[in-house]
């Protein structure tokens, strides 16, 4: 994990010089700003440690989609971490400076991993989390391969998967709040834009999650800020996932011996619920087929508007 620290601001002002509208996701794309960020909101110092890539966390490893936002948290909880909240997340990708992107004000998708063609996925597949359907799907790369590392050192933030951490506005629908953008052409790819419409119990073949902790060896609150406020139980949360966090220690001890196989929905050692069949995979995190490629810039397509950059 790397320390995060520094000052906050909780609301920028940034001024976009070359943007195109994005009609299949109705959104405004901005491909390069101008080269100043200017804080307009509070400053609120934080401290805390965040892991430098998407779980399960290693340089070299494909970052681990499918999960619900219970399931993340479970995972964090059992690596004796918690899920990033959404200013966690944002001053990590952003750094000191505010920058729109973690290495500047111009958006490159060769070096945080975006502009892929739509792929058409066959939901109710993706729904039975069918690995060869979530092969065909993935256009994502290995965690570490990529330029793209904020002014921390945490890297892949923007771009490649996207990723969930915890909301904290105290009147959100959702704990849940889906942040950095897939790898896909005209979605949001920077630090501060945010979803806040995905309940905690979606899932996506492009959404992954990394942990974040309290420094200085501070135990940590598995429960958002949210779920506290409504009083969930953590084994609510544990029942909601499908696993508890004792299965998922015992999961990843397993993990790092290499020995995280599934067969039947079964984990030698660990008792799991029957159902649904998908359960072992999401926790060993082998859900992808063995036909995933890797992406390449084979299918990115960037949008016109890169010509006008100077």
């Amino acid at each position: 994990m790397l320390m995060v620290e520094g000052d906050y601001c909780t609301e920028v002002e940034h001024k976009c010089l070359i943007e195109w509208y994005a009609p299949q996701n109705k959104k405004v794309i901005c491909e390069q700003f101008e080269p100043k960020a200017t804080c307009v909101g509070a400053r609120v110092h934080k401290r805390y440690c965040v892991d430098k890539f998407e779980w399960p966390n290693q340089k070299g490893v494909r970052p681990e989609v499918m999960n619900t936002f219970y399931q993340a948290q479970v995972k964090c909880a059992a690596a004796g971490k918690r899920m990033c909240s959404e200013t966690e997340w944002t001053f990590a990708c952003e750094g000191p400076e505010m920058k729109p992107f973690p290495y500047g004000y111009t958006r490159d998708p060769s070096r945080c991993n975006g502009d892929h063609q739509w792929d058409g996925p066959d939901m109710k597949k993706v729904a039975k989390r069918d690995g060869k359907e979530l092969a065909r799907l993935w256009k994502g790369v290995p965690s570490g391969t990529q330029d793209c590392v904020s002014d921390f050192g945490v890297e892949d933030m923007p771009g490649n998967a996207d990723e969930v951490c915890a909301g904290e506005a105290p009147k959100a629908k959702f704990a849940a709040v889906n942040t950095g953008g897939p790898w896909y052409s005209g979605v949001r790819n920077q630090c501060r834009p945010k979803v806040y419409t995905h309940a905690e119990d979606f899932y996506y073949y492009f959404l992954s999650f990394r942990c974040c902790a309290n420094p200085d060896g501070a135990p940590n609150e598995a429960e958002t800020p949210k779920q506290k406020k409504d009083g969930t139980a953590w084994s609510e949360v544990e029942r909601l996932a499908g696993f508890t966090t004792e299965q998922m220690k015992q999961a990843l001890e397993l993990k790092q011996k290499g020995t995280c196989t599934c067969n039947d929905n079964k984990l030698a050692g660990v008792a799991l619920k029957r159902s649904p069949p998908y359960l072992c995979d999401t926790m060993c995190g082998t859900l992808l087929a063995p036909g995933a490629k890797d992406a390449s810039s084979a299918t990115r397509v960037p949008h016109r508007s890169r010509h006008d950059i100077k």
